[in-house]
């Protein structure tokens, strides 16, 4: 039996199921046992460790498995059983669920509204299977230290959520922590910010809170804050994953941003030659290029593994579609392609309103940017924060109404980038896709 066809029956059963579908991994596996090749050779071709594989992977894919068959599934007999489920349920005519989602388009499904971050059980995350295999690598290392950046709504969150579980897999403690929360106040005093990352580390990994007792203001903030952070470490049995998201916050504020920045990068100098401090593995999330000035020697930012998030390419949006019971053509995708660019959440939206038959892809491309369609709310967002800021309007306009690349202002091009809105380099840059181009042109 041909393995795409069984890989796609096998995940569109796991929806039905209300399971995840496959992830890299699981799939890997699969297509290794197809090549009948052992879990080392498997580990080899996939860049992964063979005792994740193994220990992690191979388990939770067995499970799924044996709750789909009705059988135990094994490394061994995983081939024959899944070529006989699924050989089984063709001769007697069983509704499997890909060919119910086929006859349906998929509008018999329940499908969850694409807000936030993407549930981890959830099938419709689309894995970036070289940028995940490294990061699950990559926090294996001691004192690691991983830089995820994308412009919002570009799946970082949703990354890292994956990263966090695997950690949690291996047995690690994990602490995420969204910089968004911190109050306003707190981000204009040093001393203040860094009690509070201390208090909320301590607290999420049920530490007593002995801040007093390891503050000094004789040494400083900096310090202290070090000390606390070996207190905290001495006190877990186990490596700590520690994830700062939206960081960019702390960017728009240089006072935090000069001294909290060569922080972090103490720590993962520590972290090479200190064994408590390479327990420490820490992971920071961003929408945007750096502009506060940093010594190379004393930024995070150029340091570890850095995870650039892209659009999604033709192959991604079909699988999405797929995974929403849409047939849809090569023309169709490529379409979507130009008028969405490829972005993750706006792709994601107009196929769940295609998948429940509120909009089809003609509609999409002739409403989409009128204000009246399906992306009206996301880009009265995006219109209430530009008209709040005439000059980032004025530059975008300028953008738009150019055929080629444009230089501005680097502060300007930061701002427009975080927002997704244009892509590019520093200060360089051009729209992101036809959407924005269509929207902002016409207000």
């Amino acid at each position: 039996m041909n393995l795409e066809s069984v890989l796609e029956k096998i995940n569109f059963q796991l929806l039905g199921l209300s399971n995840r579908v496959l992830n890299h991994a699981e799939t890997l596996i699969l297509r290794g046992i197809w090549e009948n090749e052992t879990y080392q050779e498997i580990a080899d071709r996939g860049g992964y460790s063979a005792g994740y594989l193994t220990n992690v992977v191979a388990p939770e894919l067995c499970r799924k498995l044996s709750e789909m068959t009705g059988q135990k599934v094994t490394k061994k007999n995983c081939r024959f059983l899944l070529e006989s489920y699924l050989s089984a349920a063709a001769s007697k005519n069983l509704p499997l669920v890909v060919d119910e989602m086929k006859e349906t388009g998929g509008k018999n499904h329940d499908y969850a509204y694409p807000s936030g971050a993407i549930p981890l059980e959830s099938g419709f995350y689309i894995e970036r299977s070289q940028q995940e295999g490294k990061a699950y690598n990559e926090i294996e290392r001691a004192g690691a230290l991983i830089r995820i950046k994308a412009p919002q709504t570009m799946g970082k969150t949703s990354l890292l959520l994956r990263i966090l579980a695997h950690g949690e897999r291996l047995g690690y403690k994990t602490v995420s922590l969204n910089l968004q929360q911190i109050d306003s106040d707190i981000l204009t005093n040093l001393n203040r910010f860094l009690r509070w990352l201390c208090v909320n580390i301590s607290y999420h990994l049920n530490i007593e809170n002995k801040l007093d007792e390891y503050w000094d203001e004789d040494i400083g903030s900096k310090l202290s804050c070090t000390v606390y952070m070996r207190y905290v470490l001495d006190q877990i049995e186990a490596p700590l994953v520690l994830a700062l998201d939206e960081v960019q916050c702390v960017f728009e504020y240089p006072v935090i941003a000069k001294d909290f920045f060569p922080l972090l990068r103490s720590w993962y100098e520590e972290g090479k030659r200190n064994e408590v401090w390479k327990q420490l593995r820490t992971i920071v999330v961003h929408s945007t290029e750096i502009y506060v000035p940093l010594q190379l020697t004393q930024s995070p930012f150029n340091v570890g593994l850095p995870i650039q998030l892209e659009m999604f390419t033709p192959k991604q949006v079909l699988l999405l579609a797929q995974r929403y019971g849409i047939q849809i053509s090569e023309g169709e995708v490529n379409k979507l392609m130009e008028f969405l660019g490829g972005h993750p959440f706006l792709v994601h939206l107009a196929l769940y309103h295609w998948a429940i038959g509120q909009t089809s892809l003609q509609e999409l491309l002739e409403t989409g940017s009128s204000g009246r369609g399906i992306y009206d709310n996301y880009l009265q967002r995006h219109w209430g924060v530009l008209e709040g800021q005439p000059q980032l309007l004025d530059t975008l306009q300028q953008v738009l109404a150019s055929g080629e690349p444009l230089t501005v202002d680097r502060f300007i091009a930061y701002k427009l980038t975080s927002m997704g809105l244009v892509k590019g380099n520093a200060q360089e840059i051009s729209p992101s896709c036809e959407l924005y181009r269509q929207y902002f042109q016409t207000i």
